[in-house]
């Protein structure tokens, strides 16, 4: 704001304002803006202020990214910024990859931000009660094509997804929001996850309270906790991901698409179901719920 007194009251102003009534009408007053005055704040600080406050929104949505992948997203926004200069910025807030070194040990995870609401219990009464997530990744001749799934767990269907070559937050978000527009946006489902950070990250907890859902979470070394969801990704591991080698992103993400849609949903049947496929057994579902109405 200080800058901006400076140029309303500056002599060759078009329209003059005296500082007294700048600063009263800005919120400050008038001996702060001359002490500013005196010793100014330069606009290269308060350029890189901004830059590390965007930093430190990126690496929330990857806490795994080091400098150069958070230049890469700062390029991406428009930010015309060099790796060094992006690097430098990170060791002067304490901006730090999760990932150190060549020698990755097994990472601590984080707090919870949620109970867990499932226990075990992966059944339900009815559709759009408890939806599960998590996140799988594999390699191609492009490097890794991660997808985030959220999966339904009275008809075992996938209701929502993204996938893309980066996990982050926003990975999580768009699978959330996909998820939500396919089933017409239910309130108070009960999202279960692991503690990984895209789950655990403000942007994916504001997500479920913006759209009025329940967040539950594992426990720590409990393998059990999503069994339901990795049984999923075990299919698709067998049927997609391990049939050969992938050369590229797309062709994965196509193949992967193809075979949630025209057979794990349509083809697969499933003895959990009745020996019904999961499009099948929502069909009978929702057709037995609008009779009883």
């Amino acid at each position: 704001m200080f800058p901006l007194v400076r140029e309303m009251a500056a002599p060759g102003a078009r329209i003059r304002v005296p500082v007294v009534v700048a600063c009263r009408v800005l919120g400050f007053s008038k001996q702060a803006y001359y002490r500013w005055l005196q010793q100014p704040v330069s606009a290269r600080e308060v350029e890189e202020a901004h830059l590390i406050e965007v930093l430190w929104e990126l690496h929330g949505d990857d806490e795994e990214g080091g400098y150069r992948v958070l230049a890469d997203d700062l390029h991406d926004l428009g930010y015309e910024i060099s790796e060094r200069r992006v690097w430098r910025l990170c060791k002067i807030a304490g901006i730090q990859s999760t990932i150190v070194g060549r020698t990755r040990k097994s990472k601590k995870a984080g707090e919870p931000v949620g109970d867990d609401l499932v226990q075990k219990d992966f059944t339900a009464d009815g559709l759009d009660e408890k939806w599960l997530v998590d996140i799988t990744e594999h390699w191609t001749g492009e490097g890794k094509l991660y997808m985030c799934a959220f999966k339904d767990v009275c008809s075992n269907k996938i209701v929502g997804y993204a996938i893309d070559k980066r996990m982050k937050a926003g990975l999580a978000v768009r699978a959330l929001t996909n998820a939500l527009m396919q089933r017409g946006y239910p309130e108070n489902v009960i999202i279960h996850s692991d503690r990984g950070s895209q789950f655990r990250s403000r942007k994916f907890q504001k997500a479920l309270k913006r759209y009025k859902l329940r967040g539950s979470m594992g426990r720590v070394g409990a393998c059990g906790d999503n069994a339901a969801m990795e049984s999923f990704f075990s299919l698709l591991q067998k049927n997609v991901l391990d049939r050969k080698r992938w050369h590229t992103r797309d062709e994965l993400r196509l193949a992967i698409v193809h075979w949630i849609e025209a057979k794990y949903h349509r083809k697969r049947k499933q003895r959990r179901l009745g020996k019904l496929t999961p499009v099948e057994f929502e069909t009978i579902v929702r057709s037995a719920v609008e009779l009883a109405a």
